[in-house]
C-alpha cells in the first residue's frame, strides 16, 4: 500500500507535465517561382529555336526554303541528299575545311588547355615576388576582347611572315586568360595544400606529385577549361578572316561564310541549302562533346562554391 500511495503522486506529477508533441516533417521542397520558370523557359526557347530551324531547313531543298514555312518540313525530305551535296561540292573542299578546324582545334585549344592548366596550378600553389601582379595582368586579359587584339596581332604575324598560314590560327588561339583564371581559381579550392605537402614528405618530386597526385583532382577544372577553349576555336571566325587568304586553310566558320557569298558574287551559284546543311554537320561535334562531357563540366563550375 505505501508504494502504491508514493508512486501515485509520481504518476499525477509526470501526467501534469506538458508533452511535447514531435512533428515529423517531410523533405524540404525548393520554393517555386512562377517567374523564375517562365524566364527560364523562354531563355530555352530562345536557344532551341535557331537549332530547331537549322534542323528542319537542313531537309529541305533549295527551292523549298524560299517557298515553304521556316519551322516545319516541306514535301520532299533531302536531308541526305544535302549531306552527299556538302561532302561533294567543289571537289570535296568541306572536307578540308573540317580537317583544318579539328587541327586548330587539337593544337590551339589543346595547347591552350595544357597552358592554362600549368600555369593555373603554378599560380595557386606556389609562392614567388611579383603574384599580385601577375593576378592584375589575368584580370585585365580577361576584360580585354579579342577583336581589339586582332589587328596588332595581324600585324606582328605578317612582320614575321607567318600570315597566311595555320600558326597564324594556333598561335594566337594558345593563349586563353579566362582559362588561366578558371584553372587558377579551381586548383585552389580542389587540391588541398596538405596533399601537396604529404607527397612531397613521402619523397616524390615536383612532377610526380602534380601527375599522379593533383591531376586526378583537378580533372572537372581540366574538362571545363577544355570545352571552352575547343567553342572558342571551333568557332573563331574574326581571326582567320584576317589571317588567312588561301581557302585551303580555312576553317569551317570561313568556308561555309564563302558559300554564302557566291549568291551575291557576279555569275556565283547561290547554294544555300548546303550551307545550312553544312553548319548542321559543324555544330553536331560540339553538341556532342557538350552531352558526353556535361557531367565533368557542371562539377568542374561548381567546383570551390561551397565552404566547409
Amino acid at each position: 500500500m505505501s508504494n502504491v500511495l508514493m508512486t501515485a503522486p509520481t504518476v499525477r506529477a509526470r501526467s501534469s507535465r506538458p508533452r511535447l508533441r514531435v512533428r515529423r516533417t517531410s523533405h524540404a521542397r525548393p520554393t517555386r517561382s512562377v517567374l523564375l520558370t517562365v524566364l527560364t523557359a523562354l531563355i530555352g526557347v530562345y536557344a532551341l529555336i535557331p537549332l530547331v530551324w537549322l534542323l528542319i531547313n537542313a531537309t529541305k531543298t533549295q527551292p523549298d526554303l524560299f517557298s515553304s514555312f521556316g519551322l516545319w518540313f516541306s514535301g520532299d525530305f533531302a536531308l541526305w541528299d544535302n549531306i552527299v551535296g556538302v561532302l561533294t561540292y567543289d571537289g570535296g573542299v568541306f572536307g578540308r575545311w573540317f580537317l583544318n578546324t579539328l587541327l586548330y582545334v587539337v593544337l590551339g585549344a589543346g595547347g591552350a588547355t595544357l597552358l592554362a592548366l600549368l600555369g593555373g596550378y603554378g599560380l595557386a600553389k606556389f609562392d614567388f615576388p611579383g603574384k599580385r601582379a601577375v593576378f592584375a595582368v589575368v584580370i585585365g586579359a580577361v576584360a580585354v576582347p579579342g577583336t581589339a587584339l586582332a589587328v596588332p596581332t595581324f600585324l606582328m604575324f605578317a612582320n614575321m611572315g607567318l600570315t597566311n598560314t595555320p600558326w597564324s590560327v594556333i598561335i594566337p588561339s594558345l593563349i586563353s586568360p579566362f582559362g588561366l583564371y578558371l584553372m587558377w581559381t579551381f586548383a585552389t579550392d580542389a587540391v588541398p595544400d596538405e596533399i601537396i605537402e604529404a607527397a612531397r614528405i613521402d619523397g616524390a618530386g615536383e612532377a610526380r606529385t602534380f601527375f599522379q597526385v593533383c591531376l586526378p583532382m583537378m580533372a572537372p577544372g581540366i574538362v571545363t577549361v577544355l570545352l571552352f577553349t575547343v567553342v572558342a576555336t571551333w568557332n573563331n571566325y574574326f581571326l582567320p578572316l584576317i589571317m588567312l587568304r588561301d581557302p585551303d586553310w580555312y576553317p569551317l566558320t570561313l568556308g561555309l561564310n564563302a558559300w554564302n557569298a557566291q549568291a551575291t558574287t557576279a555569275g556565283g551559284e547561290a547554294i544555300f541549302n548546303l550551307v545550312i546543311a553544312g553548319s548542321l554537320l559543324t555544330i553536331l561535334p560540339l553538341v556532342v562533346a557538350f552531352l558526353l562531357l556535361q557531367r565533368y563540366w557542371q562539377s568542374g563550375l561548381a567546383a570551390g562554391s561551397v565552404k566547409e
